[in-house]
């Protein structure tokens, strides 16, 4: 079926890691979220995919080509953005008159849910939520008695009700049939966007509309959860050595090191940790935890890298420890650079997102480093903080606050 992934977004919210980056091609294992989010497509039963790019488009275009994995490729540009249902509308030209999958291209979903999303067509995906009103809810309705999603059919999704009809949400996948082409025409909501729920809505008015439990599914919309994505996808690694390692270095559980990577002496990886192509870590360097050290970057002696991420020529020099963070691409931390993840109360680390302080939801969470951030020697930096791209320390500074 073909498949439209929307990719156009500038991922504010995701901000400094998004300065230059599309939010849908920040790596994750190596692969950007939008090539995870493809591949589940393609292994679900997607025929042909038609990405919607916008925000940093030649990326998109230059990572995925005219086909990927064998499978067809298109592209349509949103030049403003203006709502999802406008992103699929500029897809129109590109799609033809058979049933369509959406799906977002900055989500992970697991594949088996996928494949029943496109068996089930038409068809919405959906996640069981404790609380469901901070979120869209769907209104469900059943067709018999039976237990099966088969017999239930969606009525339609209400925008954070205070009393919500179900506990099930809407996922941002859909399995819509050919006639919606004709609804993505939809008057601007009060946010002033176009909003593919109201092509939802007018769906589940004509035809009756399928929803199926999504078992696995991230939106990767903030900096916490970009983390928590490539947690989810290290898990999935299985070990493998391709560079040169040390016969001194000690590799345990799920690592992989890509060719050209170099474990020096007297290192010690836990995994799940993936090392990319031309990566140096060490000598005497720790790394554990669900932690992705992209290509070209360099871990220094005796630093301990802790479920972190760290881009593309991104060094952390000797005698350094990061925990539970983001550096972007090309960040130097001097050597002695300590990160602080945790608070003396034990309460949830907090975080500025559009310039809003609010919680991660973890315990434990370190700093978001944009691109070519530097820090002096013996930097010491407080939980939940933000350097802004290019930033810079003193010598021996504490910061406690974003800059």
């Amino acid at each position: 079926m073909q498949t439209v992934i929307l990719a156009a977004g500038k991922g504010t919210r995701m901000r400094p890691l998004t300065e230059s980056t599309a939010k849908p091609m920040l790596p994750v294992v190596g692969e950007p979220i939008a090539a995870h989010t493809a591949q589940a497509a393609i292994n679900a039963g997607a025929s042909r995919l038609i990405f919607v790019i916008g925000y940093e488009a030649e990326s998109v275009k230059e990572y995925f080509g005219e086909s990927y994995q064998d499978t067809p490729v298109a592209y349509a540009t949103q030049t403003e953005q203006r709502g999802t249902a406008d992103a699929v509308r500029a897809a129109k030209a590109e799609l033809t008159e058979d049933p369509f999958v959406v799906l977002n291209g900055d989500n992970l979903y697991d594949v088996s849910s996928l494949e029943s999303l496109y068996v089930s067509a038409p068809s919405i995906g959906t996640v069981r939520v404790e609380n469901p009103s901070a979120y869209g809810v769907l209104e469900i309705t059943e067709d018999n008695e039976s237990e099966s999603d088969m017999s239930k059919r969606v009525s339609g999704v209400v925008e954070k009700p205070a009393n919500p009809p179900s506990n099930r949400i809407n996922a941002g996948a859909y399995a819509f049939p050919e006639a919606a082409r004709g609804w993505l025409d939809v008057d601007p909501s009060e946010r002033d966007e176009y909003e593919l729920t109201d092509t939802l809505q007018q769906t589940c008015e004509s035809v009756s509309v399928t929803p199926v439990d999504i078992d696995r599914w991230l939106d990767v919309g903030r900096p916490w959860e970009y983390l928590e994505a490539n947690e989810w996808k290290l898990s999935e690694c299985r070990p493998r050595f391709e560079g040169d390692v040390s016969p001194d270095a000690d590799l345990r559980g799920s690592v992989v090191v890509e060719s050209d990577a170099t474990i020096e002496p007297g290192v010690v990886i836990d995994g799940p940790v993936y090392i990319a192509s031309g990566a140096t870590i060490g000598p005497n360097a720790y790394i554990r935890g669900a932690t992705m050290i992209g290509s070209g970057a360099h871990v220094g002696h005796a630093v301990e890298i802790k479920n972190s991420v760290l881009r593309s020529e991104t060094s952390v020099g000797h005698l350094s420890y990061v925990g539970d963070s983001i550096l972007g691409c090309n960040v130097n931390f001097g050597a002695g650079t300590t990160v602080a993840n945790l608070r003396h109360d034990d309460a949830d680390i907090k975080q500025t997102v559009k310039g809003e302080r609010i919680s991660t939801g973890r315990r434990k969470f370190g700093v978001v480093c944009g691109e070519g951030v530097k820090t002096g020697i013996n930097t010491s930096l407080s939980p939940g903080v933000t350097l802004s791209c290019e930033a810079r320390t003193e010598p021996g500074e504490t910061i406690t606050r974003d800059r």
